[in-house]
């Protein structure tokens, strides 16, 4: 048997138990947290369109059937042959592509540490990449039996709740490690080395989330992760495909939507507590993002979560 094929056959064994893991922790639910707080699981049982959502810095995992995520006017489509991944906290769209009821899409999303991704890198025993960092805040990675297996044992661990305390951080320590010497090293130590570009650019995205309601100055944000203006649109735009002011934009928008689907707020109330001061400015950008006036989606978007009640009840004995 030829090493080619011993790898392939220890993926698609690695994935099928995965698979058979996570499927049983998801019947019935989409998106699902676990024990573990850097990782949940998800499950689709038909292809979809592209649906808005936001990425942080995270893996995505596809151990069966297909995705792909959208970002600007990028696509990356990722099955079990590769992974994704994600440097920054930014808005994106997800789509499924194979999935059926019969054999739903499954997979899972780690979310990264960049801590512990300097420590490792601090502690000088990894070499650093000679490769050019990659463009861009997302990207696909080389699925491997080395990147696997610790994966393995990390959901095995949630079958023995009482061992996740001790055991789990060693096993996520080991799953940063390597990513670090995978094929996606050079945009890994892009990410974790403090003051590169791309670890600005993840300040001024905390800046903004944490600011979005208040008027942007681009002037201090720049200032406040020591850039200049012009270098900050520059790397902002090329790691996230938008401006400063479009991603705050986003920010409010979804925020507002969240209040309005979950608080209940009128738009005019939601659009004045994300920083709007012209109701009438707030329905037009809502309109352009999410393809209806604010009212109009929430009413959809509520009657969308009543039919998968519906669907998901238990039928009467």
């Amino acid at each position: 048997m030829t090493v080619k094929a011993h790898t392939e056959q220890d993926l698609n064994a690695m994935h099928a138990d995965l698979a058979a893991a996570i499927g049983a922790r998801t019947t019935g639910e989409e998106d699902s947290p676990t024990l573990i707080r850097s990782l949940s699981f998800f499950r689709r049982e038909q292809p979809s369109e592209p649906c808005a959502c936001m990425v942080e810095p995270s893996i995505v995992f596809v151990v069966q059937g297909a995705k792909q995520l959208l970002v600007g006017e990028q696509s990356f489509a990722y099955d079990t042959r590769c992974f994704l991944l994600n440097s920054l906290d930014l808005p994106a769209s997800s789509q499924v592509i194979t999935a059926s009821e019969q054999s739903p899409c499954l997979g899972l999303v780690f979310r990264l540490d960049l801590r512990v991704m300097s420590e490792i890198i601090a502690q000088g025993s990894l070499q650093p990449p000679r490769d050019i960092p990659i463009e861009g805040s997302t990207t696909l990675g080389a699925m491997t039996p080395l990147i696997l297996e610790p994966f393995c044992r990390l959901l095995a661990l949630l079958d023995e709740p009482e061992a996740i305390p001790v055991l789990a951080p060693m096993i996520e320590r080991e799953i940063h490690y390597r990513l670090l010497t995978s094929d996606l090293a050079a945009r890994l130590w892009q990410m974790a080395s403090v003051g590169s570009q791309s670890h600005r650019i993840a300040r001024a995205i905390d800046w903004l989330r944490m600011n979005y309601a208040q008027p942007l100055s681009i002037n201090q944000l720049a200032a406040h992760v020591q850039m200049s203006v012009s270098t900050l649109h520059h790397h902002f735009r090329l790691l996230t495909a938008m401006s400063p002011l479009q991603y705050q934009k986003w920010l409010r928008l979804s925020e507002a939507r969240r209040l309005m689907l979950n608080e209940r707020l009128d738009a005019s109330n939601a659009a004045f507590r994300v920083g709007y001061e012209s109701p009438s400015q707030f329905s037009r950008e809502y309109g352009r993002l999410f393809g209806e006036p604010p009212k109009r989606d929430i009413e959809m978007l509520r009657r969308q979560a009543g039919r998968v009640q519906a669907a998901t009840d238990p039928l009467p004995q």
